[in-house]
């Protein structure tokens, strides 16, 4: 099978199941069913988020499973968080002082010029770390 596509091609919308079909004896249900969550990863995150699940939450073990930078892990961290709807708000982090959120983001600008993420990823992650 094909991995469900989560935007439309023409115009970047978004998608909803319209039918169910049994494998066992070919039943067809019809209607406006939604997506999870995880549908709307992509390869990069989805993949993020097999490692982070594999190495038990573990950030460091992450770090060396993808042979990256402990920022990094937590900046992908923080922007898979974000895509799945899960970001911390400011108010979750009352103990965050300003100059960290500031290296947070410059972390993140740094990945992005360096390649690590994509400017989507970086987008969501600078919008996590208001």
């Amino acid at each position: 099978m094909h991995k469900q596509p989560n935007r439309c091609p023409v115009c970047e919308g978004s998608f909803y199941i319209s039918e169910l079909t049994c494998e066992d004896c070919g039943s067809v249900l019809s209607g406006q069913f939604g997506t999870s969550r995880f549908n709307r990863l992509d390869k990069d995150q989805a993949h993020f988020l097999e490692v982070f699940l594999r190495c038990r939450g573990v950030l460091n073990g992450v770090e060396r499973e993808l042979g990256i930078s402990y920022p990094t892990v937590r900046s992908r961290l923080d922007v898979l968080l974000d895509a799945l709807g899960l970001a911390p708000t400011p108010e979750d982090r009352p103990n965050e002082k300003p100059e960290e959120r500031s290296k947070s983001r410059q972390s993140v600008l740094d990945q992005l010029e360096r390649g690590e993420i994509t400017a989507q990823q970086a987008s969501e992650a600078l919008r996590g770390a208001k």
